[in-house]
């Protein structure tokens, strides 16, 4: 949680500098995930359906380019069809897409690193639920791209996608080997934003 806080104040920093800089809009997001774990390890693990939401500053250098930070809450996660004990995997982020954007009057085409932090990490068999998350690394790093319609003002719409670039499990210790799983997160999300504060 601290790196999350050290993330929102850069953030905050950034904002606070572009607006007496650039133009800028703020705005606030909020949609739906589709995800589910990609890897070597990850097997027949199947889509699960979250939600995430948050806000976001645009930072407009030219009438085509903009850098957008975020900071969003994103639930992620698998389930596990294996035998003879499926289970739902949900974890919880909070999130920091770092993106630019490619505008051409309103329909945008974004990409860019992300930074994810791990907050809950949660087992569901049927009715009971365990707490995992001393199993998973608590920073993900991460990329995404995606596209959409969002003016400086006002309602706009996007899908991304966000792929998994670090392992989320932690290694352990087998022995006197080091065994890592190749597992990753995998995410589409489609969303709804609205900017306000353009200038």
């Amino acid at each position: 949680m601290k790196k999350a806080f050290l993330s929102f104040m850069l953030l905050a920093g950034l904002a606070g500098t572009a607006q007496a800089q650039s133009d800028i809009s703020l705005g606030l997001k909020a949609g739906g995930t589709l995800s589910s774990f990609v890897g070597k390890q990850a097997g027949s693990a199947k889509s699960i359906f979250g939600f995430q939401a948050g806000g976001f500053a645009n930072i407009g250098f030219t009438d085509m380019l903009a850098f957008q930070p975020e900071l969003l809450y994103s639930q992620k996660g698998a389930e596990i069809p294996s035998v003879p004990n499926p289970h739902d995997t949900h974890l919880g982020y909070v999130d920091v897409p770092l993106m630019l954007h490619v505008n051409a009057n309103g329909l945008f085409f974004e990409a860019g690193p992300q930074l994810g932090f791990l907050v809950s990490a949660k087992d569901k068999y049927n009715t009971v639920t365990y707490d995992r998350k001393s199993r998973y690394n608590t920073f993900d790093l991460g990329y995404a791209a995606g596209l959409g319609y969002q003016r400086k003002t006002g309602p706009g719409i996007g899908l991304r996608y966000n792929g998994g670039i670090t392992n989320i499990e932690k290694a352990t210790t087998v022995g006197s080997a080091t065994v890592q799983r190749n597992i990753r997160n995998s995410a589409f999300q489609l969303y709804l934003t609205y900017s306000f504060n353009g200038r």
